[in-house]
Protein backbone atom coordinates (compact mmCIF):
# COMPACT_ATOMS: atom_id res chain seq x y z
CA UNK A 1 0.00 0.00 0.00
CA UNK A 2 1.39 3.39 -1.00
CA UNK A 3 1.30 6.39 1.34
CA UNK A 4 0.26 8.54 -1.63
CA UNK A 5 -2.80 6.47 -2.49
CA UNK A 6 -6.53 6.53 -1.86
CA UNK A 7 -6.26 3.15 -0.09
CA UNK A 8 -3.93 4.59 2.54
CA UNK A 9 -6.18 7.63 2.91
CA UNK A 10 -8.92 5.21 4.01
CA UNK A 11 -6.64 2.80 5.88
CA UNK A 12 -4.95 5.32 8.20
CA UNK A 13 -8.04 6.96 9.80
CA UNK A 14 -9.69 3.55 10.18
CA UNK A 15 -6.75 2.12 12.13
CA UNK A 16 -6.38 5.40 14.06
CA UNK A 17 -10.02 5.34 15.23
CA UNK A 18 -9.87 1.69 16.27
CA UNK A 19 -6.55 2.23 18.02
CA UNK A 20 -7.56 5.25 20.13
CA UNK A 21 -11.35 5.04 20.46
CA UNK A 22 -12.02 1.30 20.64
CA UNK A 23 -8.90 -0.36 22.10
CA UNK A 24 -7.25 2.51 23.99
CA UNK A 25 -7.50 0.80 27.40
CA UNK A 26 -6.02 -2.53 26.37
CA UNK A 27 -2.33 -2.36 25.45
CA UNK A 28 -2.12 -5.95 24.25
CA UNK A 29 -5.10 -5.53 21.91
CA UNK A 30 -3.64 -2.23 20.67
CA UNK A 31 -0.41 -4.01 19.78
CA UNK A 32 -2.35 -6.84 18.15
CA UNK A 33 -4.20 -4.24 16.08
CA UNK A 34 -0.86 -2.74 15.03
CA UNK A 35 0.37 -6.18 14.01
CA UNK A 36 -2.75 -7.07 12.01
CA UNK A 37 -2.81 -3.62 10.40
CA UNK A 38 0.87 -3.85 9.50
CA UNK A 39 0.41 -7.27 7.89
CA UNK A 40 -2.62 -5.98 5.99
CA UNK A 41 -0.63 -2.90 4.89
CA UNK A 42 2.27 -5.04 3.63
CA UNK A 43 0.10 -7.81 2.20
CA UNK A 44 -1.68 -5.27 0.02
CA UNK A 45 1.28 -5.64 -2.41
CA UNK A 46 1.63 -9.41 -2.29
CA UNK A 47 0.28 -11.50 0.60
CA UNK A 48 2.73 -14.32 -0.20
CA UNK A 49 5.67 -12.34 1.14
CA UNK A 50 4.05 -12.05 4.58
CA UNK A 51 5.51 -15.49 5.27
CA UNK A 52 9.02 -14.05 4.97
CA UNK A 53 8.39 -11.37 7.59
CA UNK A 54 6.75 -13.93 9.85
CA UNK A 55 9.67 -16.38 9.52
CA UNK A 56 12.22 -13.65 10.19
CA UNK A 57 10.19 -12.59 13.23
CA UNK A 58 9.95 -16.12 14.64
CA UNK A 59 13.66 -16.85 14.12
CA UNK A 60 14.89 -13.68 15.83
CA UNK A 61 12.33 -13.92 18.64
CA UNK A 62 13.61 -17.35 19.70
CA UNK A 63 17.25 -16.52 18.90
CA UNK A 64 17.04 -13.50 21.20
CA UNK A 65 15.71 -15.61 24.06
CA UNK A 66 18.31 -18.33 23.43
CA UNK A 67 21.20 -15.84 23.44
CA UNK A 68 20.02 -14.18 26.63
CA UNK A 69 19.23 -17.35 28.60
CA UNK A 70 22.30 -19.35 27.58
CA UNK A 71 25.41 -19.38 29.77
CA UNK A 72 27.56 -21.06 27.14
CA UNK A 73 29.45 -18.50 25.00
CA UNK A 74 29.71 -20.90 22.06
CA UNK A 75 25.97 -21.53 22.18
CA UNK A 76 25.30 -17.79 22.29
CA UNK A 77 27.47 -17.24 19.24
CA UNK A 78 25.88 -20.17 17.41
CA UNK A 79 22.42 -18.75 18.06
CA UNK A 80 23.53 -15.35 16.80
CA UNK A 81 24.85 -16.92 13.60
CA UNK A 82 21.46 -18.56 13.07
CA UNK A 83 19.89 -15.09 12.98
CA UNK A 84 22.58 -13.59 10.75
CA UNK A 85 22.70 -16.46 8.28
CA UNK A 86 18.92 -16.82 8.07
CA UNK A 87 18.29 -13.13 7.40
CA UNK A 88 21.21 -12.75 5.02
CA UNK A 89 20.09 -15.90 3.20
CA UNK A 90 16.63 -14.40 2.69
CA UNK A 91 18.16 -11.19 1.47
CA UNK A 92 20.77 -12.97 -0.64
CA UNK A 93 18.32 -15.25 -2.42
CA UNK A 94 15.61 -12.74 -3.24
CA UNK A 95 17.89 -9.80 -3.97
CA UNK A 96 21.24 -11.13 -5.16
CA UNK A 97 20.80 -14.66 -6.56
CA UNK A 98 20.70 -13.70 -10.23
CA UNK A 99 23.25 -10.90 -9.68
CA UNK A 100 25.93 -13.31 -8.48
CA UNK A 101 25.04 -15.91 -11.14
CA UNK A 102 25.25 -13.32 -13.92
CA UNK A 103 28.49 -11.89 -12.51
CA UNK A 104 30.00 -15.39 -12.43
CA UNK A 105 28.94 -16.02 -16.03
CA UNK A 106 30.44 -12.69 -17.12
CA UNK A 107 33.69 -13.50 -15.32
CA UNK A 108 33.92 -16.88 -17.06
CA UNK A 109 33.15 -15.17 -20.33
CA UNK A 110 36.21 -12.96 -20.01
CA UNK A 111 38.32 -16.14 -20.03
CA UNK A 112 36.55 -17.56 -23.06
CA UNK A 113 34.12 -19.90 -21.29
CA UNK A 114 30.42 -19.71 -22.09
CA UNK A 115 27.82 -21.25 -19.76
CA UNK A 116 24.42 -20.39 -21.15
CA UNK A 117 22.82 -23.22 -19.22
CA UNK A 118 23.63 -21.82 -15.77
CA UNK A 119 20.47 -21.51 -13.69
CA UNK A 120 18.79 -18.11 -13.31
CA UNK A 121 15.45 -17.55 -11.65
CA UNK A 122 12.72 -15.00 -12.17
CA UNK A 123 12.85 -13.88 -8.53
CA UNK A 124 10.52 -11.09 -7.41
CA UNK A 125 12.12 -8.77 -4.87
CA UNK A 126 9.86 -8.50 -1.78
CA UNK A 127 9.24 -4.86 -0.91
CA UNK A 128 11.14 -3.71 2.18
CA UNK A 129 13.15 -6.91 2.70
CA UNK A 130 16.41 -4.96 3.00
CA UNK A 131 14.92 -2.92 5.81
CA UNK A 132 13.15 -5.44 8.04
CA UNK A 133 15.96 -8.04 7.84
CA UNK A 134 18.44 -5.45 9.11
CA UNK A 135 15.99 -4.42 11.82
CA UNK A 136 15.55 -7.95 13.14
CA UNK A 137 19.29 -8.71 12.93
CA UNK A 138 20.11 -5.64 15.02
CA UNK A 139 17.79 -7.01 17.73
CA UNK A 140 19.78 -10.26 17.99
CA UNK A 141 23.12 -8.43 17.79
CA UNK A 142 22.16 -6.00 20.57
CA UNK A 143 21.12 -8.88 22.84
CA UNK A 144 24.37 -10.71 22.11
CA UNK A 145 26.40 -7.61 23.00
CA UNK A 146 24.32 -7.11 26.16
CA UNK A 147 22.85 -3.81 25.04
CA UNK A 148 19.30 -5.11 25.21
CA UNK A 149 17.12 -7.64 27.00
CA UNK A 150 14.77 -9.76 24.88
CA UNK A 151 11.03 -9.57 25.24
CA UNK A 152 8.85 -12.61 25.88
CA UNK A 153 5.85 -10.84 24.36
CA UNK A 154 5.73 -12.25 20.82
CA UNK A 155 2.90 -9.95 19.69
CA UNK A 156 4.86 -6.85 20.72
CA UNK A 157 8.04 -8.13 19.08
CA UNK A 158 6.18 -8.97 15.86
CA UNK A 159 4.68 -5.46 15.93
CA UNK A 160 8.20 -4.04 16.23
CA UNK A 161 9.41 -5.99 13.19
CA UNK A 162 6.41 -5.16 10.99
CA UNK A 163 5.43 -1.67 12.27
CA UNK A 164 3.69 -0.39 9.15
CA UNK A 165 4.77 3.31 9.08
CA UNK A 166 8.44 2.38 8.62
CA UNK A 167 8.21 -1.22 7.41
CA UNK A 168 8.84 -0.69 3.71
CA UNK A 169 11.55 2.01 3.55
CA UNK A 170 12.62 2.85 7.07
CA UNK A 171 13.85 4.43 9.18
CA UNK A 172 15.55 1.16 10.20
CA UNK A 173 14.62 1.27 13.86
CA UNK A 174 16.59 -0.18 16.75
CA UNK A 175 14.76 -2.38 19.22
CA UNK A 176 16.25 -0.31 22.04
CA UNK A 177 14.22 2.68 20.80
CA UNK A 178 10.98 1.30 19.36
CA UNK A 179 10.34 -1.90 21.32
CA UNK A 180 10.10 -0.24 24.78
CA UNK A 181 7.52 2.16 23.30
CA UNK A 182 5.48 -0.79 22.02
CA UNK A 183 5.68 -2.51 25.42
CA UNK A 184 4.55 0.62 27.30
CA UNK A 185 1.09 2.16 27.59
CA UNK A 186 0.56 5.15 25.33
CA UNK A 187 -1.55 8.27 25.67
CA UNK A 188 -2.71 10.42 22.79
CA UNK A 189 -1.16 13.89 22.89
CA UNK A 190 -2.82 16.54 20.79
CA UNK A 191 0.38 18.48 20.04
CA UNK A 192 2.23 15.32 18.97
CA UNK A 193 -0.70 14.29 16.80
CA UNK A 194 -0.79 17.72 15.17
CA UNK A 195 2.97 17.58 14.62
CA UNK A 196 2.53 14.16 13.04
CA UNK A 197 -0.10 15.48 10.61
CA UNK A 198 2.23 18.33 9.65
CA UNK A 199 5.05 15.90 8.97
CA UNK A 200 2.76 13.72 6.84
CA UNK A 201 1.73 16.76 4.82
CA UNK A 202 5.36 17.90 4.48
CA UNK A 203 6.44 14.44 3.33
CA UNK A 204 3.58 14.28 0.83
CA UNK A 205 4.55 17.71 -0.51
CA UNK A 206 8.17 16.63 -1.05
CA UNK A 207 7.08 13.40 -2.71
CA UNK A 208 4.18 14.34 -4.99
CA UNK A 209 5.01 17.98 -5.70
CA UNK A 210 8.81 18.00 -5.99
CA UNK A 211 10.03 14.41 -6.53
CA UNK A 212 7.23 13.33 -8.86
CA UNK A 213 7.50 16.57 -10.85
CA UNK A 214 11.24 16.04 -11.37
CA UNK A 215 10.88 12.33 -12.22
CA UNK A 216 9.78 12.77 -15.90
CA UNK A 217 12.70 15.12 -16.57
CA UNK A 218 15.14 12.68 -14.96
CA UNK A 219 13.77 9.70 -16.86
CA UNK A 220 13.88 11.49 -20.21
CA UNK A 221 17.45 12.73 -19.76
CA UNK A 222 18.95 9.51 -18.39
CA UNK A 223 17.18 7.27 -20.90
CA UNK A 224 18.34 9.43 -23.83
CA UNK A 225 21.56 10.88 -22.43
CA UNK A 226 23.51 10.43 -25.68
CA UNK A 227 21.22 12.91 -27.45
CA UNK A 228 21.66 15.83 -25.05
CA UNK A 229 24.43 18.35 -24.49
CA UNK A 230 26.45 18.52 -21.28
CA UNK A 231 24.35 21.32 -19.78
CA UNK A 232 21.18 19.25 -20.00
CA UNK A 233 23.01 16.21 -18.57
CA UNK A 234 24.14 18.32 -15.62
CA UNK A 235 20.57 19.51 -15.07
CA UNK A 236 19.36 15.90 -15.21
CA UNK A 237 21.87 14.96 -12.54
CA UNK A 238 20.85 17.87 -10.31
CA UNK A 239 17.20 16.96 -10.84
CA UNK A 240 17.86 13.37 -9.81
CA UNK A 241 19.75 14.42 -6.67
CA UNK A 242 16.68 16.33 -5.51
CA UNK A 243 14.22 13.75 -6.78
CA UNK A 244 15.75 10.97 -4.71
CA UNK A 245 16.23 13.26 -1.70
CA UNK A 246 12.63 14.52 -1.69
CA UNK A 247 11.25 11.08 -2.52
CA UNK A 248 13.12 9.23 0.23
CA UNK A 249 13.10 11.91 2.92
CA UNK A 250 9.43 12.47 2.08
CA UNK A 251 8.73 8.81 2.86
CA UNK A 252 10.65 9.13 6.14
CA UNK A 253 8.69 12.25 7.12
CA UNK A 254 5.38 10.48 6.42
CA UNK A 255 6.56 7.44 8.39
CA UNK A 256 7.67 9.53 11.39
CA UNK A 257 4.48 11.58 11.29
CA UNK A 258 2.25 8.51 11.03
CA UNK A 259 4.06 6.91 13.97
CA UNK A 260 3.45 10.04 16.04
CA UNK A 261 -0.29 9.70 15.42
CA UNK A 262 -0.08 6.37 17.29
CA UNK A 263 2.12 7.68 20.10
CA UNK A 264 5.54 6.57 18.82
CA UNK A 265 8.74 8.52 18.19
CA UNK A 266 10.92 7.20 15.38
CA UNK A 267 14.50 8.26 14.82
CA UNK A 268 15.30 11.04 12.36
CA UNK A 269 16.45 9.73 8.99
CA UNK A 270 17.39 12.96 7.16
CA UNK A 271 18.73 16.28 8.40
CA UNK A 272 19.18 18.49 5.33
CA UNK A 273 22.14 16.55 3.88
CA UNK A 274 22.85 18.89 0.96
CA UNK A 275 23.91 21.59 3.42
CA UNK A 276 26.81 19.38 4.61
CA UNK A 277 30.36 20.75 4.68
CA UNK A 278 32.18 17.43 4.21
CA UNK A 279 31.31 13.84 3.40
CA UNK A 280 31.31 12.76 7.04
CA UNK A 281 28.68 15.36 7.90
CA UNK A 282 26.74 14.28 4.80
CA UNK A 283 26.55 10.69 6.05
CA UNK A 284 25.49 11.95 9.47
CA UNK A 285 22.57 13.65 7.72
CA UNK A 286 21.66 11.26 4.86
CA UNK A 287 19.74 8.02 5.53
CA UNK A 288 20.90 8.21 9.13
CA UNK A 289 19.30 4.94 10.21
CA UNK A 290 21.26 2.98 7.58
CA UNK A 291 24.59 4.79 7.93
CA UNK A 292 24.48 4.39 11.73
CA UNK A 293 23.54 0.70 11.26
CA UNK A 294 26.64 0.05 9.17
CA UNK A 295 28.74 2.07 11.59
CA UNK A 296 27.55 0.12 14.65
CA UNK A 297 27.27 -3.39 13.20
CA UNK A 298 29.96 -3.49 10.49
CA UNK A 299 32.58 -0.74 10.83
CA UNK A 300 33.02 -0.66 14.62
CA UNK A 301 33.09 -4.49 15.03
CA UNK A 302 35.75 -4.65 12.31
CA UNK A 303 37.77 -1.94 14.02
CA UNK A 304 37.49 -3.67 17.39
CA UNK A 305 39.50 -6.56 15.93
CA UNK A 306 42.60 -4.38 15.48
CA UNK A 307 45.33 -5.40 17.93
CA UNK A 308 46.67 -3.01 20.54
CA UNK A 309 50.07 -3.14 18.85
CA UNK A 310 48.46 -1.90 15.62
CA UNK A 311 46.79 0.98 17.45
CA UNK A 312 50.11 2.08 18.89
CA UNK A 313 51.68 1.97 15.43
CA UNK A 314 49.48 4.77 14.08
CA UNK A 315 51.34 5.22 10.81
CA UNK A 316 51.27 1.63 9.57
CA UNK A 317 48.89 -1.25 10.29
CA UNK A 318 46.29 0.83 12.12
CA UNK A 319 45.68 3.21 9.24
CA UNK A 320 46.02 0.51 6.59
CA UNK A 321 43.40 -1.64 8.28
CA UNK A 322 41.24 1.42 8.90
CA UNK A 323 41.36 2.23 5.18
CA UNK A 324 40.45 -1.36 4.31
CA UNK A 325 37.51 -1.42 6.73
CA UNK A 326 36.25 1.98 5.52
CA UNK A 327 36.27 0.85 1.90
CA UNK A 328 34.66 -2.49 2.79
CA UNK A 329 31.87 -0.81 4.76
CA UNK A 330 31.03 1.56 1.92
CA UNK A 331 31.14 -1.25 -0.66
CA UNK A 332 28.70 -3.32 1.42
CA UNK A 333 26.52 -0.24 1.84
CA UNK A 334 26.51 0.23 -1.92
CA UNK A 335 25.60 -3.41 -2.56
CA UNK A 336 22.80 -3.15 0.02
CA UNK A 337 21.10 -0.65 -2.28
CA UNK A 338 20.80 -3.02 -5.20
CA UNK A 339 22.08 -6.00 -7.14
CA UNK A 340 24.11 -4.04 -9.66
CA UNK A 341 27.77 -3.09 -9.93
CA UNK A 342 26.68 0.54 -10.34
CA UNK A 343 25.77 0.62 -6.63
CA UNK A 344 29.13 -0.89 -5.69
CA UNK A 345 30.91 1.87 -7.64
CA UNK A 346 28.66 4.44 -5.95
CA UNK A 347 29.76 3.08 -2.56
CA UNK A 348 33.41 3.05 -3.64
CA UNK A 349 33.25 6.72 -4.66
CA UNK A 350 31.95 7.63 -1.21
CA UNK A 351 34.74 5.56 0.36
CA UNK A 352 37.30 7.54 -1.64
CA UNK A 353 35.67 10.79 -0.55
CA UNK A 354 35.72 9.67 3.10
CA UNK A 355 39.31 8.36 3.23
CA UNK A 356 41.08 11.78 3.37
CA UNK A 357 39.06 12.61 6.50
CA UNK A 358 40.13 9.29 8.06
CA UNK A 359 43.79 9.65 7.11
CA UNK A 360 44.37 13.35 7.72
CA UNK A 361 41.49 14.21 10.01
CA UNK A 362 38.77 16.77 9.40
CA UNK A 363 36.26 19.02 11.08
CA UNK A 364 33.71 17.14 13.17
CA UNK A 365 30.56 19.13 12.48
CA UNK A 366 27.34 19.18 14.49
CA UNK A 367 24.96 16.75 12.82
CA UNK A 368 21.83 18.25 14.37
CA UNK A 369 22.00 22.00 13.83
CA UNK A 370 22.86 23.13 10.32
CA UNK A 371 25.92 25.41 10.25
CA UNK A 372 25.90 25.34 14.08
CA UNK A 373 22.58 27.18 14.12
CA UNK A 374 23.70 30.15 11.99
CA UNK A 375 21.31 31.80 9.54
CA UNK A 376 23.86 31.75 6.70
CA UNK A 377 27.08 29.77 6.23
CA UNK A 378 30.37 31.62 6.04
CA UNK A 379 32.05 32.01 2.64
CA UNK A 380 34.51 29.24 3.55
CA UNK A 381 31.63 26.97 4.59
CA UNK A 382 29.76 27.76 1.38
CA UNK A 383 32.76 26.59 -0.67
CA UNK A 384 32.86 23.35 1.33
CA UNK A 385 29.11 22.85 0.85
CA UNK A 386 29.42 23.30 -2.92
CA UNK A 387 32.41 20.93 -3.09
CA UNK A 388 30.64 18.26 -1.01
CA UNK A 389 27.43 18.52 -3.03
CA UNK A 390 29.38 18.32 -6.30
CA UNK A 391 31.20 15.18 -5.15
CA UNK A 392 27.91 13.58 -4.08
CA UNK A 393 26.37 14.66 -7.38
CA UNK A 394 29.00 12.77 -9.39
CA UNK A 395 28.35 9.61 -7.37
CA UNK A 396 24.63 9.87 -8.17
CA UNK A 397 25.42 9.25 -11.85
CA UNK A 398 26.21 5.60 -11.11
CA UNK A 399 23.33 5.24 -8.65
CA UNK A 400 20.86 6.23 -11.38
CA UNK A 401 22.52 4.62 -14.42
CA UNK A 402 21.49 1.17 -15.62
CA UNK A 403 25.08 -0.01 -16.24
CA UNK A 404 28.63 1.04 -15.44
CA UNK A 405 29.21 1.88 -19.11
CA UNK A 406 26.20 4.20 -19.05
CA UNK A 407 27.53 5.87 -15.91
CA UNK A 408 31.00 6.52 -17.32
CA UNK A 409 29.60 7.65 -20.68
CA UNK A 410 27.19 10.02 -18.97
CA UNK A 411 30.06 11.73 -17.11
CA UNK A 412 32.26 11.88 -20.23
CA UNK A 413 29.50 13.41 -22.34
CA UNK A 414 28.55 15.84 -19.59
CA UNK A 415 32.12 17.16 -19.46
CA UNK A 416 33.07 17.05 -23.15
CA UNK A 417 29.78 18.40 -24.56
CA UNK A 418 29.26 21.07 -21.90
CA UNK A 419 27.17 24.05 -23.05
CA UNK A 420 24.25 26.02 -21.71
CA UNK A 421 20.98 24.08 -21.94
CA UNK A 422 18.31 25.58 -24.15
CA UNK A 423 15.49 23.57 -22.59
CA UNK A 424 14.63 21.37 -19.58
CA UNK A 425 14.88 24.28 -17.16
CA UNK A 426 11.45 23.88 -15.61
CA UNK A 427 12.77 21.43 -13.04
CA UNK A 428 15.02 24.14 -11.59
CA UNK A 429 11.92 25.73 -10.09
CA UNK A 430 11.25 22.61 -8.01
CA UNK A 431 14.94 22.41 -7.04
CA UNK A 432 14.79 26.04 -5.90
CA UNK A 433 11.62 25.37 -3.89
CA UNK A 434 13.28 22.38 -2.17
CA UNK A 435 16.44 24.31 -1.29
CA UNK A 436 14.50 27.34 -0.05
CA UNK A 437 12.15 25.34 2.17
CA UNK A 438 15.02 23.26 3.58
CA UNK A 439 16.89 26.46 4.36
CA UNK A 440 13.88 27.94 6.18
CA UNK A 441 13.32 24.72 8.18
CA UNK A 442 16.97 23.73 8.62
CA UNK A 443 17.16 23.91 12.40
CA UNK A 444 13.75 22.54 13.32
CA UNK A 445 13.11 19.44 11.26
CA UNK A 446 9.92 18.25 13.00
CA UNK A 447 8.02 21.42 13.84
CA UNK A 448 7.07 21.94 10.22
CA UNK A 449 4.74 24.87 9.43
CA UNK A 450 4.57 25.79 13.13
CA UNK A 451 4.50 29.50 14.02
CA UNK A 452 3.29 31.38 17.08
CA UNK A 453 0.26 32.66 15.15
CA UNK A 454 -2.40 29.95 14.83
CA UNK A 455 -4.17 31.79 12.00
CA UNK A 456 -0.94 31.93 10.01
CA UNK A 457 -0.44 28.23 10.76
CA UNK A 458 -3.87 27.50 9.34
CA UNK A 459 -3.20 29.49 6.17
CA UNK A 460 0.17 27.77 5.63
CA UNK A 461 -1.29 24.29 6.20
CA UNK A 462 -4.27 24.95 3.95
CA UNK A 463 -2.00 26.25 1.19
CA UNK A 464 0.22 23.18 1.28
CA UNK A 465 -2.82 20.88 1.41
CA UNK A 466 -4.26 22.50 -1.70
CA UNK A 467 -0.94 22.21 -3.54
CA UNK A 468 -0.58 18.53 -2.59
CA UNK A 469 -4.17 17.86 -3.68
CA UNK A 470 -3.58 19.63 -7.00
CA UNK A 471 -0.47 17.55 -7.76
CA UNK A 472 -1.60 14.21 -6.28
CA UNK A 473 -5.06 13.41 -7.57
CA UNK A 474 -4.82 14.27 -11.29
CA UNK A 475 -2.06 11.65 -11.67
CA UNK A 476 -1.61 8.00 -10.79
CA UNK A 477 0.08 7.34 -7.44
CA UNK A 478 3.78 6.69 -8.01
CA UNK A 479 5.94 4.27 -6.07
CA UNK A 480 8.67 5.56 -3.78
CA UNK A 481 12.20 5.09 -5.17
CA UNK A 482 13.56 3.16 -2.19
CA UNK A 483 10.89 0.47 -2.47
CA UNK A 484 13.15 -1.19 -5.04
CA UNK A 485 15.96 -1.52 -2.48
Amino acid sequence: MLFNSLEFLLFLPTVFCLYWFVFQRNLRVQNLLLLVSSYFFYGWWDYRFLSLIFLSTVVDYFVGLKIYNSTDKKLKKSALWVSILFNLSLLGFFKYFNFFIDSWVDLLGTFGYEHKSILTLNVILPVGISFYTFQTMSYSLDIYHRKLKPTKDFISFASFVSFFPQLVAGPIERASNLLPQILSSRLFKYEKGLQGLRLILWGMFKKVVIADSLAPHVDTIFQNYTTFNGGVLLLGLIYFSFQIYCDFSGYSDIAIGTAQLFGFELMSNFRFPYFSRNIEEYWNRWHISLSSWFRDYVYIPLFSRIDDDDIIDQTNKYKIKGIQYTILTFLISGLWHGANWTFVVWGFIHALLYLPLFIFGGANYDSVKVWNGKFFPSFNELIKIIFTYTAVLISWVFFRSETLIDGFNYIILMITKMSLPSSHRMGLLFVLISVTLDWLLKNDERNIFATKNRYLNFIILLSFMLVVYFFLFPIKSSQFIYFQF
